[in-house]
């Protein structure tokens, strides 16, 4: 059977049908939206099943302050070499619960962006063995890429936040 989106979306629908919350595809990239409590099984058996995604490309945050029950979330890539084929799995939750299992122990690679999500949004990883700041001032006191600081000096009058996006 030919290794395609298709495949992989039966594959982990059919193994875990209570956990996928949503399936999309974008520009040739199955996304997956996964239930927080799920993800890692669901991540660990997309890894040492036939499926061999075995390579974690990403591990990054995500902010959306308009939607209180989805307001952060981690997005991981997951990579099959052997099939080149890649996967994005996406999970949500509110900011007073922003935690989700770690995945250090599956991937080594995880640790350093696990780290980085949390240094820039505040998500915590439970397991993790050294969750602390790493790129930011330990003493900065907040989470930089959260979309509720300004991008721009405000004194300045060329440029605002408009120019950003927001």
């Amino acid at each position: 059977m030919e290794f395609t989106n298709n495949f992989v979306q039966e594959a982990i629908t059919r193994e875990f049908p209570d956990s996928v919350l949503n399936i999309s595809e974008s520009y040739g990239m199955l996304t997956l939206e996964i239930k927080k409590e799920d993800l890692k099984k669901v991540v660990h058996h997309m890894k040492d099943s036939s499926l061999n995604f075995f390579f974690l490309t990403d591990v990054c945050g995500i902010h959306h302050p308009e939607m209180p029950e989805k307001e952060l979330g981690v997005i991981y890539h997951l990579h099959n070499l052997v099939e080149n084929r890649r996967v994005r799995l996406k999970t949500f939750m509110p900011r007073e619960n922003a935690e989700v299992d770690t995945l250090t122990d599956l991937y080594a690679g995880a640790n350093w962006m696990e780290r980085e999500t949390f240094d820039f949004y505040g998500i915590k990883f439970k397991g993790h063995p050294d969750l602390r700041v790493i790129l930011n001032d330990p003493e900065l006191g907040y989470h930089p890429m959260l979309k509720e600081y300004r991008l721009e000096d405000g004194t300045r009058m060329d440029k605002d936040d408009t120019m950003f996006g927001r």
